[in-house]
């Protein structure tokens, strides 16, 4: 949870809304998923700038990465390292691209992207898929995933 406001009385953060990726971890909202062990989930980006952009994320929510603890972060890596193969695998491309901006959800997360330009790392530049095309694609990279 978030911090937000102080409450003085109490000398406690009062906690506000989850962000939408621990709704995602919770089931709350649905989600393409493609990788998930006990810690991590990965799921398709559902404004991709690309075929196959994919979220890494902890379950635990935490705002920034450099608040992760070390072993976390390290595991995360490992996490995404093991997603970013399976793109490779099913989407063709160059190589996937790896972003942690973190400015629209304050819960870490690691974009990855399948690249065949730079072009393709440009987040104002987005792709369309149907329903269908996210479902089938998850499958596929799901299916590729050794983890």
């Amino acid at each position: 949870m978030r911090k937000g406001f102080f409450n003085f009385k109490a000398n406690q953060p009062y906690y506000i809304m989850s962000t939408l990726f621990t709704k995602i971890v919770r089931g709350e909202v649905p989600a393409y998923k493609v990788a998930e062990n006990s810690q991590f989930l990965a799921f398709l980006d559902v404004n991709p700038n690309g075929k196959g952009h994919t979220l890494c994320i902890p379950k635990k929510e935490v705002d920034k990465i450099w608040d992760l603890e070390e072993e976390i972060y390290q595991e995360l890596m490992r996490f995404s390292r093991s997603v970013a193969i399976a793109l490779e695998k099913t989407v063709p491309c160059k190589r996937v691209g790896m972003a942690v901006i973190g400015l629209e959800v304050p819960h870490t997360h690691v974009h990855l992207i399948p690249l065949n330009t730079m072009d393709e790392m440009n987040f104002s530049n987005k792709v369309k898929m149907t329903e269908e095309e996210f479902q089938e694609l998850a499958e596929k990279i799901h299916a590729n995933v050794e983890l």
